[in-house]
């Protein structure tokens, strides 16, 4: 089963930010299909929509594994499943 998820980080900008979250993400068979991301006075912001092959690795474990990745980084990483994502957003 895929499914369709969103990835939100926020934090201090430092190298290795995009390395390390799409090695996670390829690591776990998760597809990126698109990116955003800025950095507005050092503060990192990114928003990736993404494809989770959960046959290869279960939801969960994918967004345990962005968690981890995040705390040691000191950033916000989170993975929502796209339709919570566009149901928590609506106006």
């Amino acid at each position: 089963m895929k499914t369709r998820a969103v990835v939100t980080v926020l934090g201090e900008d430092c190298v290795g930010i995009v390395a390390r979250l799409s090695t996670e993400l390829a690591e776990t068979g998760t597809n990126i299909e698109d990116i955003r991301q800025a950095v507005l006075d050092g503060l990192f912001s990114m928003t990736m929509l993404v494809t989770v092959d959960e046959a290869a690795t279960p939801f969960d474990e994918v967004q345990s594994r962005l968690h981890t990745a995040g705390d040691e980084l000191g950033l916000q990483v989170n993975l929502q499943r796209e339709d919570v994502f566009r149901f928590m957003h609506r106006i």
